[in-house]
């Protein structure tokens, strides 16, 4: 019968391996298969494992942002709106929209590794074309004093375009895209999207469409025809998914509009005509200098739908009573139309586009779904290439069962916990963690040769006494090398280095595992096959 308190670390490891082949095989945590649009991101058909971009094909996006930035600037009495529209004002081709102020920004491009403790109000264009030099004749003409000019952007802007960019993912029913910043040994910043199974020209249109959406009423005035904005993004409580109509001809977008702004909203649907008796009806597609009042959608500064408003809104907007339930629908030709114009509601306006210029180092690469399945037999073939040379190796050196089997198998236990944790949490494999398994094989298998060149370094033992004093000795060590390890791959896991973070993140992992769970009971293994005081 098994002693629990003698081989409590064998137990404990076979918990564990239990855990991560439920983790692994069990229905419960398989993905689900109906993501919208039914693309999921590529999983094994016999494990729950998710496999990343290179294992499963896709395209993977790597651009900085457009902008430059003035830093310590002075504001004085204006808050930031106003800024914002005198800085505008001073320059060609970029609207209030393209200028961000804002206050208590970290100050200046910190080098990798240094924190920045001081903060900043700071001026940024986000139009395309617009230099630093642009921006400073700009500042100066507003009357607002600065200390520094800078390409890029800030932080703040970075973090709310990379939420964005999720956000426009997620709507599209793209199942396993990623964004994330990640920052070159340079300083130099980037955003990385990655969509598996998608092809790069439908990735790229996503993300560089910069998603302004206004509502705005175009109404005949004095013998001509005004437009003014009427709602913006902000003002919309809540968007409705995309439905087809149930009497045909076309689609609709459901959305409710803030209450603080539906009086407003209702207001200006009387003053502008909109809401006269029996409703209007927009033909503004077929001749915009002949047509009833309309709404239009104008998405990006283009109109993209023209739509009247029917008698029965109408009347609920001229008696008062729509703004105690403002909701209404945008109309669209089609579902597919419908989906775009939902997905710009939900996500929001990116603050600055993705810089896809040559200079800028931006980069859109496509893996083909074949090319990645061939990435995943390759590492298999790699994986036990490593298992059988280690074994062989393990073998040839001791020439002893009892001590190169249990190594053997302690070794490749690490990596079941490893990709059982993977499966847990839907962390998506690709080359740079297969590469960190197979550094956990090599650095587990170091760590178990110490443990048995210490412990059989000076033949039979005798006790169990004598056999913990070695492994004691042979821990020290390994124990000392682990945390040489973690130091080491520390910073790179932290960091957005992209790739390489990946890597840093399962070898540390794989580390831990060794040390607290694999090695300990790779000693109490030994110690029952060795030992003579059984």
């Amino acid at each position: 019968m098994v002693d629990v308190r003698e081989n409590w670390r064998v137990i404990l490891l076979t918990i564990f391996i239990l855990i991560a082949g439920f983790a692994l095989l069990s229905p419960t945590l398989a993905a689900d298969d109906d993501a919208a649009g039914g693309d999921v991101a590529a999983a094994s058909s016999v494990t729950n494992l998710q496999y990343g971009l290179e294992l499963s094909g896709g395209t993977r996006v790597r651009a900085p942002l457009v902008g430059v930035t003035a830093e310590d600037v002075s504001f004085g009495t204006d808050d930031t709106r106003v800024v914002e529209r005198a800085v505008a004002g001073e320059l060609d081709g970029a609207g209030p929209a393209d200028v961000i102020a804002r206050t208590g920004v970290p100050a200046g491009q910190p080098q990798s590794g240094q924190q920045q403790s001081q903060t900043t109000a700071t001026v940024e264009v986000t139009a395309e074309g617009v230099t630093t030099e642009d921006l400073g004749a700009a500042l100066d003409a507003a009357g607002y004093g600065y200390e520094t000019l800078r390409s890029g952007v800030t932080e703040p802007t970075r973090e709310e375009v990379v939420r964005i960019l999720q956000n426009k993912i997620n709507e599209a029913g793209l199942s396993g895209g990623t964004v994330q910043q990640v920052t070159t040994a340079q300083g130099a910043n980037y955003v990385l999207v990655e969509v598996p199974n998608q092809d790069a020209s439908s990735v790229r249109d996503l993300v560089s469409e910069r998603g302004t959406v206004v509502i705005e009423a175009y109404y005949p005035t004095n013998g001509s025809y005004d437009r003014r904005v009427v709602l913006q993004q902000e003002d919309f409580q809540s968007i409705g998914t995309a439905q087809e109509s149930q009497s045909g001809g076309g689609s609709f977008v459901p959305v409710t509009v803030s209450e603080s702004v539906a009086p407003e909203f209702q207001q200006s649907m009387v003053d502008t005509g909109l809401a006269q008796p029996g409703g209007t009806r927009c033909t503004y597609q077929q001749n915009p200098n002949s047509t009833e009042a309309c709404l239009l959608l104008v998405v990006n500064g283009d109109v993209t739908n023209a739509f009247g408003m029917s008698p029965g809104l109408a009347d609920t907007l001229r008696s008062g009573e729509w703004a105690q339930s403002p909701v209404f629908q945008l109309q669209t030709t089609n579902v597919s139309e419908a989906q775009d114009v939902a997905i710009n509601l939900r996500a929001g306006a990116l603050p600055a586009q993705l810089d896809f210029s040559q200079d800028s180092g931006g980069t859109v690469s496509y893996i083909s779904p074949s090319q990645g399945a061939d990435f995943r037999i390759n590492s298999l073939i790699t994986g036990i290439i490593a298992v059988l040379a280690v074994s062989g190796v393990v073998f040839l050196r001791y020439s002893d069962v009892r001590v190169a089997a249990p190594m053997v198998v302690t070794a490749l236990s690490e990596v079941v916990i490893l990709l059982g944790f993977a499966a847990g949490i839907g962390y998506p494999l690709d080359l740079s963690v297969i590469a960190g398994f197979i550094a956990v094989i090599g650095t587990g298998v170091d760590d178990l040769i110490i443990i048995a060149d210490e412990v059989m370094a000076e033949g039979q033992i005798d006790s169990r006494r004598v056999f913990q004093s070695r492994f004691r000795k042979a821990f020290w060590v390994i124990g000392a090398a682990a945390a040489t390890t973690i130091i080491a791959m520390s910073p790179l896991a932290i960091l957005s280095l992209g790739d390489l973070q990946g890597f840093a993140i399962f070898t540390i992992l794989g580390v831990l595992v060794g040390v607290l769970i694999t090695r300990p009971a790779y000693g109490d293994i030994l110690r029952s096959l060795t030992t003579t005081d059984r």
